[in-house]
């Protein structure tokens, strides 16, 4: 699963399906700004990883957040993402006085 969420599209794809829910491939391709090729195979690696779920209706397929955990992973990689900067501004500003 770590190395399904490993790569910058796979993200926002999981993004996109967190906050407007499922989409086609189509509509994906847009929000990554890759062709529809590369698009399915990072979605391959995602239903794979057990992330999100796929249902084909006529020419379309269209996919979903299996795993809407994924969205508690997110909040606390930017909770620690926020936490870490914070740390680092402080042992900036600690080494560096009067520079803040």
């Amino acid at each position: 699963m770590i190395r399904a969420l490993a790569h910058p599209s796979r993200l926002l794809i999981l993004d996109e399906l967190l906050r407007n829910g499922e989409r086609c491939v189509c509509e994906l391709t847009q929000v990554v700004g890759s062709e529809i090729s590369t698009v399915s195979r990072h979605l391959a690696v995602l239903r794979s990883a057990g992330l999100v779920a796929d249902e084909k209706r006529g020419l379309k397929v269209f996919y979903r957040l299996k795993c809407p955990e994924v969205g508690d992973l997110f909040r606390a990689t930017e909770l620690a993402a926020g936490a870490i900067g914070r740390d680092m501004a402080r042992a900036y500003a600690q080494a560096v006085p009067g520079e803040s």
